[in-house]
């Protein structure tokens, strides 16, 4: 196991104000390893995504502290936290979130341009014949298969190579043999660049590829498992 890449300490999130605030993630503490692949599940509700989000600096906590490869990113404003996020943080949506006026190659080269990238459109083409879409570089996201989509925006998620690599749901949107070859594809990326997988799912079979499960009732975390890996026999 590598040295720590997120320590989350007694994170709070409430929404709204008063009496009538609701508490969605309720002191959850929580260590990820370098290069670890971590899974979060949990009834729709427990907060899991909201969870993610605080991880990826999208939000800020109502109380607690997340450091990101050594870095408090509570205390970041919102310029520091942004470039921040730009050069160590890759975030895969459940619904894509792909620009529909951009075509695959212009969705991904648009992080490497804002980066300042030279030759973003080269790199870009590489990235996408890397996730299988060499032949679709030049459509736009409504003429591509949901599967499609899903490549582009982890393309454009690993990009910048980003140490820690978050994906809220990333099959949720998919039928269940698209979602495997997604599954595949995200966990081998994570491993060619050697970034820190967190993913956020339901589906126990994409569970079952973490190294590590911890499971979010109410705002807490209830239990944490490490997945019996299923053993191929080999013909």
């Amino acid at each position: 196991m590598g040295p720590m890449m997120i320590a989350a300490r007694d994170v709070v999130m409430r929404l709204g104000h008063d009496a009538s605030a609701v508490t969605v993630l309720d002191g959850v503490s929580l260590d990820v390893h370098a290069r670890e692949v971590l899974a979060i599940t949990g009834a729709s509700g427990s907060g899991k995504s909201t969870l993610l989000g605080l991880l990826a600096g999208l939000d800020h906590p109502s109380a607690g502290s997340i450091t990101v490869d050594g870095v408090d990113i509570t205390r970041l404003d919102e310029d520091a936290l942004a470039r921040f996020r730009r050069g160590r943080i890759g975030y895969v949506f459940q619904s894509f979130h792909l620009i529909p006026t951009l075509t695959a190659m212009e969705n991904v080269a648009t992080p490497l341009e804002i980066a300042g990238m030279r030759d973003s459109g080269r790199r870009a083409r590489e990235l996408l014949a890397e996730v299988g879409l060499a032949a679709r570089l030049h459509h736009y996201p409504a003429q591509l298969s949901g599967g499609e989509q899903q490549r582009v925006a982890l393309a454009r998620a690993v990009a910048l190579r980003p140490t820690v690599l978050l994906a809220d749901e990333p099959t949720g949107n998919l039928d269940s043999a698209t979602g495997e070859q997604i599954v595949d594809l995200l966990l081998a990326l994570n491993r060619e660049r050697a970034s820190t997988l967190v993913l956020v799912t339901h589906d126990e079979a994409l569970a079952r590829h973490a190294d590590r499960v911890i499971t979010l009732r109410d705002g807490r975390i209830v239990a944490e498992r490490r997945p019996i890996r299923e053993t191929l026999a080999v013909t």
